[in-house]
């Protein structure tokens, strides 16, 4: 999951085939400067992208992002460990 210094508004996570699903915050746009919009729409378009063609890649980089629009917060490999992060995740959308 990554995060915006505040509030988590995206999860990045691994499907049973190990490629990359992203869900965001339904009001991710509304949690970040308007300035940030835009950047942060054309962040995740490549997201989408790059996890096409490089999803081991995508997934180890932005384990590990500490600095810019995106920041992760927290890892792990089954989402399950981390309760409170699941019952977040539930209320979020996936990425088209």
């Amino acid at each position: 999951m990554l995060t915006l210094t505040g509030p988590i508004m995206l999860f990045a996570l691994r499907d049973e085939d190990g490629g990359l699903l992203f869900s965001v915050h339904p009001e991710w746009r509304m949690m970040v400067r308007v300035k940030h919009v835009v950047p942060l729409e054309a962040l995740l378009d490549d997201f989408k992208e790059r996890a096409k063609r490089h999803p081991d890649e995508l997934f180890r980089q932005i384990s590990s992002l500490g600095v810019g629009l995106l920041q992760t917060r927290e890892t792990g490999e089954n989402l399950d460990e981390f309760p409170s992060l699941r019952d977040l995740f539930l209320s979020f959308i996936q990425l088209k």
